[in-house]
């Protein structure tokens, strides 16, 4: 079940961030890894938050700005069983995103957004906390 995500809500989607992140952003330094754990929280409120629920118990997350997908993050436990392409497919038609930035160091979250339409349209070599962490600025499309 897809749900709404309430600030009671958060300590679990930090959970999941850092389940997520321990097993696929291995190019992180630790360093990194602790500055990003601070700041997550703070992107909170930015976002439109909404969730993945299995059994009352939240196993991943979406958050979106406008046409962007800004964070996207499956329990370690509940990956490759179609929330996250869930989660994608509910912005997609809800929110109507069309972009998302990705790791290009994420091998497996380059080639899950290319599976589902997206196509990288650019590159930067900072991430947007101008770490050095490459980019891909990626763009749905209507591709066969």
């Amino acid at each position: 079940m897809i749900r709404t995500i309430e600030p009671a809500d958060y300590p679990r989607l930090m959970e999941i961030w850092e389940s997520a992140v321990l097993h696929t952003h291995d190019f992180l330094k630790e360093e990194d890894f602790l500055y990003y754990k601070e700041q997550v929280p703070s992107y909170f409120t930015h976002v439109t938050l909404v969730g993945y629920e299995q059994d009352g118990r939240l196993t991943g997350f979406i958050g979106t700005a406008g046409d962007n997908i800004e964070m996207l993050f499956i329990d370690n436990a509940h990956r490759g069983k179609g929330i996250g392409k869930a989660l994608v497919s509910h912005a997609l038609r809800e929110s109507g995103v069309t972009k998302v930035d990705v790791n290009a160091q994420n091998a497996q979250a380059v080639g899950f957004y290319e599976h589902l339409g997206f196509r990288t349209v650019a590159k930067s070599d900072r991430d947007s906390e101008g770490k050095p962490y490459p980019i891909l600025h990626m763009r749905w499309c209507h591709c066969p």
